[in-house]
């Protein structure tokens, strides 16, 4: 075995023990590391250019090209690859079918500097948005429709949490994600070009056909009480899509996928 990759078999090994620890948002913090799992995930990675830093192998795995690829990868990087038992892998991605490989990635930067609001036409905008799989669905649907990325304003599930990467199916290595206080939102927004665009029914107009423009940031909130009322009012247009059954309300995302769309269509035409 060359020095980088170690066969691990016992559940109380340290290792074993700090990888677990990534599936709660504390020690991700202070690690500054996220897991991610699945051959096909870790495969957008490596073509995104993400490469991870550990990669842990269950040592009953098939072969496989693109594994092969990956490793080749890890190893091409100075990373570290770790071979561990189908039980011990699922103890650490908390998953119990895990697949055959997960991945160890130091998280992005998530500063609003970090954005280029003239890379994309589209950038998808989530306040207090509280569901992990809600969050990794958005990330998916911006990948889907040609946004930038995903703004996430205020106190809102963790992108990094091993539910929302898994939710994003890989869009979390295709999306730049940011994270900031309203206020700080605001300012950096009104600061360039940018219209900010909310699903309301304040003062709104039909989705359809509505005046929008590029970079246009699209933004949904919180999947239970939705944005607050000043928020709304800050936004440049504000518009409403029709409730055709008893239901009130569509779920966050999908008021996002629909809007998005919609936001494409217009932008393209």
């Amino acid at each position: 075995m060359s020095p980088e990759r170690r066969h691990i078999t016992g559940f109380s090994n340290p290792t074993v023990k700090s990888l677990r620890a990534l599936r709660e948002k504390k020690h991700r913090k202070a690690a500054g590391r996220f897991l991610a799992e699945g051959l096909r995930l870790l495969t957008d990675a490596r073509e995104c250019g993400h490469v991870p830093e550990m990669l842990v192998l269950s040592d009953r795995r098939d072969p496989h090209p693109l594994l092969a690829a990956l490793e080749k990868a890890v190893e091409g990087s100075g990373g570290e690859i770790i071979e561990t038992s189908p039980d011990i892998l699922a103890k650490i991605t908390g998953k119990d079918n895990p697949q055959a490989v997960a991945g160890v990635f130091a998280e992005f930067d998530t500063g609003l500097a970090s954005i280029e609001r003239a890379s994309a036409d589209i950038w998808l905008v989530a306040q207090a948005l509280r569901d992990p799989g809600n969050l990794g669905t958005m990330l998916r649907t911006g990948d889907a429709i040609g946004a930038g990325g995903l703004i996430l304003i205020d106190d809102c599930a963790d992108p990094f949490s091993v539910e929302a990467v898994r939710a994003s199916m890989g869009a979390v290595f295709t999306q730049r994600i940011a994270q900031a206080r309203w206020g700080e939102f605001e300012g950096w927004l009104r600061g360039g070009t940018g219209q900010l665009v909310a699903a309301s029914l304040r003062e709104a107009q039909p989705y359809r056909q509505a005046p929008y423009a590029a970079p246009c940031f699209v933004m949904v909130g919180n999947e239970s009480r939705g944005l607050p009322e000043d928020y709304e009012m800050a936004c440049d247009l504000r518009v409403t899509m029709p409730m055709k059954g008893r239901a009130d309300s569509l779920n966050a995302a999908v008021a996002a996928a629909v809007l998005g769309y919609e936001v494409l269509a217009s932008l393209e035409s």
